[in-house]
């Protein structure tokens, strides 16, 4: 159902300024809603810049969820071992095997791939969809909020051009314009040390073999170093102290030599130096303007929590404007953006990162709890290191997390991201994350031969499914909206009892966990949904008086 139109039948599209990786992919997350989207970029091109180049399991997920995963796949490198060294010894103190996920993702690895090659795959998808515009060479001078569009005015080589949108987001990185135009301020601190990024021509699969984890952490207290497998090169990341000349190419490559040894043909093919800074935005919306990504949190680029976190943005957002937009939902429930992602981003990835840095130096007690808890369990460590973990605060009540520990998969709580596990419907399976692709979905684990009252499937904002390891009987009336669950295993990993209801958001985390009594007809997951959105389930038929097609 197409969105974005007001009383008059105008149709005005949500700017996106900014078309770096969050950008786009937040654009690609309002177009799969069916958002009309128009992207604004200062520059005239795309970065070349060597910047940030692991992506993580959930960031995959997400981008399966919007349509680009396979694009993107194709130009990564996957690999399943996060691999953590010891500097003095070159001996490997923890190994993170993501392969331990399969219960938990269908994409039980992360990837390497630089934002310069992202960036491109992001853009070639986003241009090819009806909904979408980008616009190079666009840079944002003014905009002016009204009750019900915002008008943005835009330097390009053509003059000055006025644009109006439904809502603005700001996706303009850490020196964004929008946030200062906005009057906020950030809070938060630069490290002395700067980070340089290189990217290396050398052979050590052949050649020169080092058997290295593809994602490896050289521990050390004063020459700690981060080694990327990318798929064209070997990456370096390691701390330069603030007095420090910036190194010429052959400092570079020695450098690297010290850690990996003497090999032939060894050529440094850019480099990027830079300042880090972690820092936070006072308030992430205003009115019609929100902030998401470096706009509202800059995060120190340890465990490839910069570039991540913004997808987490990403993630949330969207569907919350559509369903605004749709009339499927209040304008409340957009507060709920802010409320979520700004603790996961401040004291979540934040944190988390600066204690891996610390982690990193061997600073001792400056660790941090965020990483020696994750001691206990490889299942743990890989849960938390995909940013599967996190669990957001969806209730107001303040319980969210990041951390997840132990050997074996936890139950699944309020807040918490969905397993995404594979149901069997009438024509075969359907995995979970692509049942909430489009709408809340309520599961009611639940024994399909007793005849349970499970609602009517007659909204597209709420669908509802019996789940049951009985497949439901031909003369149940069930048929048609249950999913055949085999040895409850499903059911066993949510960690739930029978005769309960589990309701799932767009972006599948998971919103209630409720019981319900089978005889009884009340609609226990509406209720729940009117609660979050301020509305009832929009109904098939009303939804049918759009012209829209059910």
């Amino acid at each position: 159902m197409r969105a974005g139109f007001d009383a008059t039948g105008e149709t005005l599209p949500v700017a996106v300024v900014g078309a770096g990786p969050v950008g786009l992919i937040t654009a690609l997350g309002l177009t799969r809603y069916d958002v009309p989207v128009a992207v604004f970029e200062e520059d005239d091109r795309l970065s070349l810049d060597t910047k940030a180049g692991t992506v993580l399991t959930r960031t995959l997920e997400v981008l399966h969820r919007y349509g680009v995963l396979p694009d993107v796949l194709r130009a990564s490198l996957r690999i399943d071992e996060i691999g953590e060294i010891d500097r003095a010894t070159n001996e490997p103190t923890l190994s993170v095997r993501t392969g331990d996920l399969t219960e938990d993702t269908r994409f039980p690895f992360v990837v390497n791939i630089p934002q310069h090659q992202l960036e491109p795959v992001l853009r070639d998808r986003l241009v090819a969809r009806e909904l979408a515009t980008l616009h190079m060479a666009h840079r944002l001078t003014t905009f002016e909020q009204h009750a019900d569009h915002v008008e943005l005015t835009f330097d390009t080589p053509d003059g000055e051009r006025h644009v109006k949108a439904r809502y603005l987001l700001a996706c303009d990185g850490g020196r964004s314009r929008v946030r200062e135009r906005l009057g906020i301020t950030v809070e938060g601190h630069t490290l002395d040390e700067r980070y340089v990024l290189v990217d290396l021509k050398v052979d050590l699969d052949i050649a020169n073999p080092r058997d290295y984890p593809y994602l490896a952490y050289f521990s050390d207290p004063s020459e700690w170093v981060v080694l990327v497998r990318q798929p064209h090169c070997w990456r370096f990341l390691h701390p330069l102290p603030k007095e420090a000349a910036e190194p010429t190419y052959e400092e570079l490559r020695d450098k690297a030599i010290r850690f990996i040894g003497e090999v032939e043909g060894i050529e440094v093919l850019g480099t990027n130096l830079y300042s880090v800074h972690h820092r936070v935005a006072g308030r992430w919306r205003t009115g019609r303007v929100f902030l998401m990504g470096d706009a509202a949190h800059l995060i120190t680029p340890m465990w490839a929590l910069g570039l991540n976190t913004g997808v987490l943005d990403a993630c949330n957002l969207p569907w919350r404007l559509a369903w605004v937009l749709r009339g499927w939902a209040e304008e409340s429930l957009l507060a709920g953006y802010e409320v979520e992602q700004a603790p996961v981003a401040i004291k979540g990835s934040g944190q988390m990162a600066e204690a891996a840095r610390a982690a990193m130096s061997r600073q001792g007690d400056a660790v941090g709890g965020a990483v020696t808890a994750m001691t206990d369990g490889n299942w743990g460590n890989a849960f938390t290191r995909g940013l599967l973990g996190v669990r957001l605060d969806v209730d107001g009540t303040g319980d969210w997390s990041m951390v997840r520990t132990g050997s074996a998969p936890l139950p699944v709580r309020t807040g918490d991201r969905a397993p995404d596990l594979p149901l069997f419907g009438l024509e075969g399976p359907v995995h979970l994350h692509d049942l909430t692709a489009e709408s809340f979905v309520a599961l009611y684990f639940t024994d399909t031969r007793r005849r349970p009252q499970v609602p009517a499937q007659d909204s597209p904002a709420l669908r509802r499914f019996a789940v049951s390891r009985w497949d439901a009987p031909h003369d149940s009336g069930l048929r048609g909206r249950a999913l055949f669950d085999p040895a409850d295993r499903v059911r066993r990993r949510f960690g739930v009892g029978t005769d309960t209801v589990v309701l799932l958001r767009p972006d599948a985390h998971v919103a209630a966990i409720l019981p319900f009594t089978p005889t009884s007809d009340e609609d226990v997951a509406a209720a729940v949904y009117q609660r979050i959105t301020g509305c009832a389930p929009i109904r098939f038929e009303k939804f049918e008086k759009f012209g829209e097609k059910a």
